[in-house]
């Protein structure tokens, strides 16, 4: 098991490092007493009854009361599921609640962070309702497979422009030359969002709903499709 990883995506769940770590312990070791946590983990005595007791806040983990009170892992697959299910109870709470501004009104926004643009990119595809324009490298659309895979099934127009050979049932693929690391999506005729994305690159792009922004990208992708179309001889327009 790759414990770094396991650790961090634990910590995403809501437990600190030090949580992450001793619930690992009880999946590899089952029940134990926080004695034996401690032991075992080299964290004090102290430190370790702490993280238990959060361990049993949080849902992560049992208190068993035998001669000695020891500890039992809730699953990985229970644990996560439940947390999953709270927040989807809140973010539904929240999207009814919370005061917002139309996000037309946002103006341009720079997105950083490479995975930042991947949930960006994400989302935007998750509530295209018509259709959607994305120019990228074929690296890159493998790593969006399954969103791309959900806007074809659901039956929105899917249009792909990348740099190598990439099959999609349901999409509309134009093959050019190489991308790099940049990425340009439209959806909707609403929604842009333009710049630079994966391993290696500034991960820096310049989203916006503002049409004259919309407007401009949208030309940009049209003509590449064009050219795409007149280096193969097929018919374009004039």
């Amino acid at each position: 098991m790759d414990e770094g990883r396991a650790a961090e995506y634990l910590m995403h769940f809501g437990l600190s490092r030090q949580e992450a770590l001793i619930y690992e312990q009880l999946l590899i070791c089952g029940k134990q007493t926080g004695y034996e946590i401690a032991k075992d983990t080299g964290i004090s005595r102290s430190n370790a009854y702490t993280s238990l007791a959060a361990l049993v806040e949080k849902g992560a983990a049992y208190l068993v009361e035998e001669s000695a009170k020891k500890y039992v892992p809730v699953c990985p697959e229970e644990f996560c599921g439940n947390r999953i299910r709270r927040m989807q109870e809140e973010q539904r709470w929240l999207a009814v609640n919370l005061r917002r501004r139309p996000e037309e009104e946002a103006g341009y926004i720079t997105v950083e962070g490479e995975e930042n643009i991947r949930d960006k990119v994400c989302n935007l595809l998750d509530r295209a309702e018509e259709r959607v324009y994305l120019s990228c490298s074929a690296s890159c659309l493998q790593e969006l497979k399954s969103s791309l895979t959900d806007v074809a099934a659901r039956g929105k127009k899917l249009v792909l422009i990348t740099d190598q050979d990439f099959r999609m049932e349901g999409a509309l693929i134009y093959v050019t030359d190489a991308k790099g690391s940049q990425i340009g999506l439209i959806t909707d005729s609403r929604y842009a969002l333009s710049g630079e994305f994966g391993p290696g690159s500034m991960n820096t792009c310049l989203y916006s709903g503002q049409k004259n922004f919309v407007k401009l990208f949208k030309t940009a992708l049209a003509n590449e499709i064009e050219l795409i179309k007149i280096r193969k001889g097929e018919p374009h327009h004039e």
